[in-house]
């Protein structure tokens, strides 16, 4: 059975996904807007940068964020002088690593459902004497709704699943950093199975339940994420 130090693993996770998530969503959908819509030069390396996540292995990119978070790095030397300390091995620190991590899973489902809605409803409403800004929130959004489906749940799933990253840049701190993932390690490390398995078997269940979800809700409006 679960014991207090599970449950509070669970619910720091719970804490992580659902606060990184709502970031993605709010820094992933003028990103991915800007991707479809733009031109420039600069797209194919933004595009690159997004997806490097999902190649490059947690570890590498846990290691670069602990040296630019840390009290030497660009960003550790700027949250020190703006008196916030640096940000490794602390909650608001797991949440900027989970969410560059994870952006891509919320980022690229996005761009799909952009790109799929096309010029002419955009057309149609600057006819009408829209503005840009009302075009996005009362025709952009209603189509593209399957997409932010997918990338909020996708963007939740692949949070709670995090290890390398989270580890490198949170630790194992209890009550502060320890997600469910680590404390799955942390019991596979004493040799503690039973355990390992109620929380490893919670997220293989959870997991699942999540992409059937998705996989049903969507199945008459399918859309491209980074799973296909």
């Amino acid at each position: 059975m679960l014991n207090e130090a599970d449950i509070a693993t669970l619910w720091l996770t719970f804490k992580v996904a659902s606060i990184a998530t709502v970031l993605m969503l709010l820094l992933g959908t003028p990103l991915a807007w800007w991707l479809v819509r733009t031109s420039s030069r600069w797209k194919g390396i933004c595009n690159a940068l997004v997806a490097l996540p999902l190649v490059l292995p947690p570890s590498v990119l846990g290691f670069y964020l602990l040296v630019l978070m840390g009290p030497n790095g660009m960003i550790g030397r700027l949250t020190t002088e703006l008196g916030l300390g640096t940000l490794p091995f602390t909650f608001p620190g797991l949440i900027v690593a989970s969410v560059l991590y994870s952006l891509p899973f919320v980022v690229q489902p996005l761009q799909a459902s952009f790109a799929a809605i096309g010029n002419q409803p955009l057309e149609a409403a600057a006819t009408l004497r829209a503005s840009p800004l009302d075009t996005f929130f009362s025709v952009v959004l209603p189509l593209a709704r399957p997409g932010f489906l997918t990338a909020t749940i996708l963007g939740f799933a692949h949070t709670v699943g995090e290890f390398g990253v989270v580890l490198m840049v949170g630790g194992n701190i209890p009550d502060k950093t320890r997600v469910v993932s680590v404390q799955i390690y942390n019991h596979v490390e004493a040799l503690e199975y039973e355990q390992a398995h109620w929380l490893a078997g919670g997220l293989l269940v959870f997991s699942f339940s999540v992409l059937l979800l998705m996989y049903s809700v969507l199945k008459t409006q399918p859309v491209a994420h980074p799973l296909q």
